[in-house]
């Protein structure tokens, strides 16, 4: 079901792994009408030429500002695969 996102906030990573050290964050923008539940994310240009070929993993928390509860609703891999068209 959608969730209501007004009064939250977003996050996201991809890393190389799970236990990788080091991440990439997302951009991430919830939609003026919360009540559809979208959350866009982006990577600049220079963050998406620095990511390897390969496969990546991800996920999406969100926080309920007002008691800190998180919740991942999406989570999966990623592959990166080199431009072809230039």
């Amino acid at each position: 079901s959608i969730l209501d996102l007004a009064g939250h906030t977003a996050a996201a990573q991809i890393r190389k792994s799970y236990s990788s050290s080091s991440s990439t964050s997302f951009t991430t923008a919830i939609a003026s009408t919360t009540t559809s539940g979208q959350i866009t994310l982006s990577l600049t240009s220079d963050q998406t030429a620095a990511l390897e070929e390969g496969r990546y993993v991800y996920d999406v928390e969100i926080t309920k500002t007002a008691d800190s509860t998180v919740t991942r609703p999406i989570q999966g891999i990623v592959t990166v695969r080199p431009n072809v068209t230039r």
